[in-house]
């Protein structure tokens, strides 16, 4: 593919848990190398809609396509060739507490490839180098600080060179310091290794520094009401509530 292709494709998805849904015939697409920003209020379906795109829930209704293959309909190796696509870091960052860095990275290396315990540990070394941890392999999660271990958790998803690279919520709970160090990190990756990011998260200052394009999704009606730069539709899209939005302003009655 090349760059600016369509590399996720989401048509008319109807996301939501036991036939009730959160949002209503949803449909957007992700270019190749791109960041891709998903946005909106507490409750609007961020996490919802990352959680079908990634095949953890089935739709209600609609398809996700991830180089061309429906992620919903796929079965068997077919369903696990498209899993091997894309890695994913959850909000938590969802580390193994028991175990250390380079552990933690290596183990999607144990679980899916045949390489031998000294290749592992040079790849998992690779990794944490690129997310400037390499001095840190022996560490356990608990002793480093929740910047770093977001960057863990992103060399772990980075372990089976996917290319493209889902985060959810990456700057809940850090400071402004280890935020902005993180917006740099996923810029340098998404520049230099033209991963493709798909990035849930409702900060601001992270979404105006990182993101090439974003969807806004709306609680109040179920779908995406904005699509396009963050800095444009903060100064000029036509909806005035987008505009509220990215601007941080309080609706007056």
């Amino acid at each position: 593919m090349e760059p600016g292709e369509t590399i996720i494709r989401v048509e008319s998805l109807t996301a939501g848990y036991d036939g009730n849904a959160i949002l209503q015939n949803v449909s957007f697409d992700v270019r190749r190398g791109e960041v891709f920003v998903i946005l909106g209020g507490s409750g609007c379906g961020k996490t919802t809609l990352l959680k079908h795109m990634i095949g953890l829930l089935p739709p209600l209704g609609g398809h996700v396509y991830i180089h061309g293959a429906d992620i919903v309909t796929a079965e068997g190796d077919a369903r696990d060739a498209i899993l091997r696509t894309f890695g994913v870091m959850y909000q938590l960052g969802a580390l193994f507490g028991s175990m250390t860095l380079l552990e933690n990275v290596r183990l999607p290396l144990e679980v899916f490839t045949h390489l031998d315990r000294q290749q592992m540990d040079l790849v998992a070394r690779m990794k944490l180098a690129l997310v400037g941890l390499v001095q840190f392999t022996g560490h356990l999660p608990a002793e480093i600080s929740g910047g770093m271990q977001k960057r863990a958790a992103i060399a772990r998803a980075m372990a089976l060179d996917p290319q493209i690279l889902f985060l959810d919520e990456p700057s809940a709970g850090l400071d402004p310091i280890a935020s902005a160090e993180l917006d740099q990190l996923i810029l340098r990756l998404a520049r230099t290794l033209k991963i493709t990011f798909v990035i849930v998260t409702h900060e601001l200052p992270s979404i105006y520094a990182v993101a090439d394009r974003c969807i806004l999704l709306d609680q109040r009606v179920k779908r995406i009401v904005a699509t396009g730069r963050p800095q444009d539709l903060r100064d000029s899209s036509a909806d005035p509530w987008v505009r509220q939005f990215f601007n941080r302003e309080v609706v007056t009655p």
